[in-house]
């Protein structure tokens, strides 16, 4: 009598966010994505740092990924429980693109599953960044950006850095074993995870 309800829509949540993250990445390569592109370019990145961490950009658009994801088979449902739409006010038949006009960090747990997004503006408006909140796949408290590639780096040590720019400097500079908390202070969770 097992019930893999919960199981499931974790798989669901995984596979819409894997979706979204190779949408954010094409969109980097589209027209209305060179301002994402340039942005990168004008902080030092290559191609080869922007493939590796997966960016990507997200359209000024309210739609753009919601209709992308509902076109691949996601329910407006799923999409707002992975926090990648929200429902409208108005209208909560009617969802939007949680994340709009904004240069993308997809989070990866160590398994290789991407379980949450940053979104950074490219200007000075605010909030500077938009973040994933909690969902059943991600908890802020015990994310750890690029864990996934430091723990590949054989190295027996880690640089804990600040910020998405500060690690992705880092490992392009040959500093792979560099991560960043999620947040805005160091739990205690996540030091457990930096432990192990």
């Amino acid at each position: 009598n097992y019930d893999n309800t919960m199981n499931k829509r974790r798989l669901r949540m995984l596979e819409a966010n894997r979706e979204a993250a190779r949408f954010f990445h094409k969109c980097l390569q589209t027209q209305d994505g060179a301002i994402g592109y340039r942005y990168f370019k004008e902080r030092g990145l290559t191609d080869e740092t922007i493939v590796r961490f997966g960016l990507g950009f997200a359209p000024d658009s309210f739609f753009a990924l919601t209709n992308y994801l509902i076109k691949k088979g996601f329910t407006k449902e799923e999409l707002v429980f992975a926090n990648l739409a929200r429902r409208s006010q108005k209208n909560p038949d009617n969802v939007y693109d949680n994340f709009r006009n904004r240069v993308i960090f997809p989070i990866i747990d160590v398994k290789g599953n991407v379980i949450a997004f940053g979104g950074r503006v490219m200007d000075d408006s605010k909030p500077k960044y938009l973040n994933t909140s909690d969902t059943l796949v991600y908890k802020k408290s015990m994310g750890v950006f690029a864990l996934n590639l430091a723990k590949k780096s054989g190295k027996d040590s880690l640089i804990l850095c600040e910020g998405y720019m500060d690690v992705i400097a880092l490992h392009q500079a040959g500093f792979t074993n560099a991560v960043a908390g999620l947040g805005t202070a160091l739990t205690s969770e996540q030091a457990q995870l930096l432990s192990r």
